[in-house]
């Protein structure tokens, strides 16, 4: 589908990238800016989501890279939950074209809220280790893919849940549980955009311009998270919870 957009708008669309590289990198919900922009700059909705999906592959592949060598996260340690999320987002990512999303859409601002508030009231949330309340086995077979199918099937958020589930269920400290939410974020972005590359609704040259963008911003963010710690992370998951709200209650 041929879309023509102004260098102007292109441009626009670059720097928004770059915000939403930073805030993913730190907590997620970066695509509550990238998606409402280039629907704004009248990008049809299927295309929307494809170049989206391009454009974040490349800024969590930066922060992916950044946890990495810093060693907050070993990919070797999670290779079969990274393997189970990039099925499950395949899985989504067919599902959500074959049935309307609609159940899923009235669910989200419930599990959203849940997440903003046990983020926010509860006590040194991922500064230490905790008990963990399930085996790994179950967080990378069970659980890693069914926020895998999530990704391919709506999206927003999904490192933030990859980050707070891990916190949540598996006891992690929250930057290694947001180290890791890059590494599987960016398995379920892999997983999305091929299949959204085979159905040929991917803007090449706006998602390259934004994969620039995306790349900067997720850079710094990634920096941030290694030396803000739980601090700077906790308060930044409660903003995008709130702003996430915000979109589907008023959006």
């Amino acid at each position: 589908m041929d879309v023509s957009l102004t260098l102007e708008i292109i441009l626009m669309l670059t720097a928004v990238a770059a915000l939403a590289g930073f805030i993913d990198a730190i907590a997620g919900g970066g695509g509550l800016l990238t998606i409402p922009a280039m629907l704004l700059a009248n990008i049809p909705p299927v295309l929307t989501l494809g170049t989206n999906k391009l454009q974040a592959a490349s800024g969590a592949l930066a922060a992916s890279i950044t946890m990495v060598k810093k060693g907050v996260v070993k990919p070797q340690r999670i290779k079969i939950a990274i393997i189970a999320a990039f099925i499950g987002s395949v899985i989504g990512t067919i599902a959500v074209q074959l049935s309307p999303p609609d159940l899923l859409e009235r669910l989200i601002p419930f599990l959203i809220a849940a997440i903003g508030i046990y983020t926010l009231f509860a006590p040194r949330l991922g500064e230490v280790e905790a008990a963990p309340r399930i085996s790994e086995s179950k967080w990378q077979k069970v659980v890693a893919p069914l926020i895998g199918f999530y990704d391919g099937y709506i999206g927003p958020g999904t490192g933030m849940f990859f980050a707070l589930g891990n916190v949540a269920l598996r006891g992690r400290q929250i930057i290694e549980a947001t180290g890791a939410a890059k590494v599987l974020n960016l398995s379920t972005n892999i997983g999305s955009l091929i299949f959204f590359i085979l159905g040929g609704n991917v803007l090449w040259k706006v998602g390259l311009a934004m994969m620039v963008g995306q790349t900067i911003g997720a850079y710094f963010g990634s920096h941030m998270v290694v030396k803000g710690g739980s601090k700077l992370i906790r308060p930044v998951i409660v903003l995008v919870c709130l702003a996430m709200l915000t979109k589907y209650v008023f959006g």
